[in-house]
């Protein structure tokens, strides 16, 4: 039993850094990149990324806050007090990460294999927190 809880401990540390770090770079501006030539076509996925991103960018809110959820509840993961909150919220955006490798970049398996890694691993940490949110979802 205390080996399973110093896995959950070093998981909660792990994909808390992760996340931290995950929302940081959002705050990181990044260099230009050169503009394609024109007539040069680029292949649909990376069209669908590109506008996905975009969209998000372009409404000048949403990027940075998901860059500041990414990082509380990241912070809430190491601190293990409120790991379980951190890890409800992180829900919905592994599974958005997930997600976004699964429509838009299925041919890069190795970005999916570790995207869906990061959803379980989310995932089996509520597993392991479960008895304290069953009152939540089961009522007599």
């Amino acid at each position: 039993m205390k080996k399973i809880k110093i896995l959950i401990l070093v998981t909660r540390i792990a994909l808390g850094g992760l996340f931290v770090y995950a929302g940081v770079q959002k705050f990181i501006p990044k260099p230009p990149r050169p503009t394609t030539e024109q007539g040069v076509e680029l292949p649909d996925h990376v069209v669908k990324i590109k506008a996905m991103i975009g969209g998000l960018k372009g409404t000048d809110y949403f990027w940075p806050q998901l860059g500041v959820v990414e990082i509380v509840c990241g912070l809430l993961l190491i601190s293990q007090l409120y790991a379980l909150l951190g890890a409800v919220i992180l829900v919905p955006i592994s599974l958005n990460i997930f997600f976004f490798h699964l429509f838009l970049e299925p041919h890069d398996v190795g970005e999916l294999v570790m995207t869906g890694f990061y959803f379980l691993v989310n995932l089996a940490l509520l597993a392991y927190d479960y008895p304290k949110l069953k009152f939540a979802f089961l009522t007599k």
